[in-house]
């Protein structure tokens, strides 16, 4: 059964609970997450049901989905749905990373951290991934639930309006739902973004 207001067919990508450690640009670093029972319980009777679960390979992606499914499926972890490598910057505390100055929408997605990736390259690897899930959802015309990043929804995102810099500016919460429509050829359209539970 699906969500209250989602169609059968549809992905529906969920935002890792909160890192443990605040405060830090965390990307590849694989951090745990912070879990919070009643935000878990809000967020599972937000989402309904879903066919099939995939999770990104990250710790805090595994315990959040481990948290909200604990019937025992089997959840499998799909690397393409890693967070953007932010290279040198990595772990640092948000005061302590680099002025940019003023970049345009177009130069921050291309833009990539010293031994880092661009929002641009987390696009590419990442919507492979998101039209085959995508194409398997029309398939069992049901839902299935993505456990990722913020860098993976928007990239959703930035499939669906074909354009990765606009994507940019959404705001993706811990703990949040994003819903996509599908078809026969993948991504359709923007059903929700950031859907919390509270």
């Amino acid at each position: 059964m699906a969500g209250k207001n989602a169609p059968l067919a549809s992905l529906i990508l969920i935002r890792h609970a909160p890192i443990a450690e605040q405060g830090r640009l965390f990307g590849r670093t694989d951090a745990p997450a912070r879990l919070d029972a009643s935000d878990i319980l809000g967020l599972r009777r937000r989402l309904g049901g879903v066919a099939q679960v995939i999770s990104s390979p990250a710790r805090r992606c595994r315990q959040t989905a481990a948290a909200i499914w604990t019937d025992g499926r089997d959840i499998p972890a799909d690397a393409r749905l890693w967070e953007q490598s932010f290279g040198d910057h990595e772990g640092l505390a948000y005061a302590e990373l680099p002025d940019l100055g003023p970049l345009g929408g177009a130069d921050l997605a291309a833009y990539a951290p010293p031994k880092g990736e661009s929002f641009n390259a987390v696009c590419a690897r990442a919507w492979p991934a998101l039209q085959e899930l995508a194409e398997r959802a029309h398939a069992i015309d049901g839902p299935i639930a993505l456990v990722v990043h913020a860098g993976i929804v928007r990239a959703a995102i930035a499939q669906v309006i074909e354009v990765p810099s606009a994507a940019l500016a959404f705001e993706v919460a811990p703990l949040s739902l994003s819903r996509f429509r599908v078809g026969p050829a993948g991504l359709v359209a923007i059903s929700s973004v950031n859907e919390t539970a509270r």
